[in-house]
């Protein structure tokens, strides 16, 4: 491990063991104040000072307290509640995985009135996504069948209203492919990828510095795929890998050496420019 990634799991890890604590603390304090003995929440509750104690409450390890929290929030409005909840039932965390519990929550957000620049925007930019990405495949069992135009257009908002680098990463990959009821275009395709790489996303950097690759700037392509892998997620690794290996197993070995050289100028400097 690098000296600086050694410091900063460090000082984070610190952070988050004190974090943990006070949450302790705050759920423990605040518990009766917020819960009936049956274990709902108490009638006429703040929804915020409720919102808050959920926060506290998952932070500390009590997610059965609260998802019942974030209920009881969103239910009376607070938006990041309901954003909450709906990441709760996506991944199964603190409650059993049920995706179509979490696109009924996300469709909620995406209902609301939110001006881009509002603080509830990420709500609504995250719930945009994650409502596209149900709608590309369709949720077995359930009436959400596979919709790729209604997954562009939700991808769409996200990009362009919200300026979502993710959804702006899907916009490229649907004009590369011709998909969701666009018409393939490189050039449109690049666009998207030039933006949510700007971003800081690795997979459209990557994407992008393969398209670069492909249409003869090697060396700027090779440094983009290379720096995206520095970036990438556990995830993300292994195809872009992929893609980059092969990129070098077919450029010269004075385009490989300037290559790298500018990866790290990339990384060093956090650009992405061309």
């Amino acid at each position: 491990m690098r000296i600086f990634e050694l410091v900063r799991v460090c000082v984070f890890g610190g952070a988050v063991a004190a974090a943990s604590a006070a949450g302790t603390d705050s759920a423990l304090a605040f518990d009766d104040k917020v819960f009936d003995e049956a274990g709902g929440v108490k009638a006429e509750s703040n929804p915020w000072a409720v919102f808050q104690f959920g926060y506290s409450a998952y932070k500390s390890g009590h997610k059965d307290q609260a998802a019942e929290a974030y209920r009881y929030a969103a239910e009376n409005g607070q938006i990041g509640a309901t954003w909450k909840l709906a990441r709760m039932y996506a991944s199964g965390d603190g409650v059993a995985r049920d995706d179509y519990e979490a696109f009924k929550f996300f469709s909620e957000i995406v209902e609301q009135d939110v001006e881009p620049g509002s603080r509830d925007e990420s709500y609504v930019s995250d719930a945009l996504v994650a409502l596209a990405g149900y709608l590309k495949t369709g949720i077995p069992g359930t009436p959400v069948h596979a919709n790729p135009v209604a997954a562009q257009e939700y991808y769409m908002r996200a990009a362009a209203t919200y300026r979502n680098p993710s959804a702006q990463y899907e916009m490229g990959n649907m004009f590369l492919k011709g998909e969701g009821g666009v018409k393939a275009s490189v050039r449109q395709a690049g666009r998207w990828f030039q933006l949510a790489a700007e971003k800081g996303h690795a997979g459209a950097q990557a994407t992008l510095g393969n398209l670069l690759f492909q249409s003869g700037r090697v060396v700027r392509g090779l440094a983009m795929m290379t720096a995206a892998l520095e970036r990438a997620s556990p995830a993300d690794q292994p195809w872009i890998r992929g893609m980059q290996e092969e990129a070098f197993s077919l450029a010269g070995e004075a385009d490989r050496r300037t290559a790298i050289a500018l990866a790290q100028d990339i990384l060093g400097k956090g650009s992405n420019s061309q």
